[in-house]
């Protein structure tokens, strides 16, 4: 399933860089595209999105 995550806290390539690589360690997501303000991704349709939640906000970005 296609999602796009918007995200807050991004206002640079640096941001983008980050968030790429947090998504990165989440196992059971592809990156499709990071631009600043959002994220969309490949995931299974029962993933928990919780996950990336967390990992966007260990990174120091809100999901929103």
């Amino acid at each position: 399933m296609k999602k796009v995550i918007k995200i807050d806290g991004m206002g640079c390539q640096h941001c983008v860089k980050s968030v790429t690589n947090a998504l990165e360690n989440v196992s059971g997501v592809k990156i499709l595209e990071v631009k600043i303000g959002e994220a969309t991704v490949e995931i299974a349709e029962d993933f928990d999105m919780s996950i990336i939640v967390e990992a966007l906000d260990d990174a120091g970005y809100e999901v929103i």
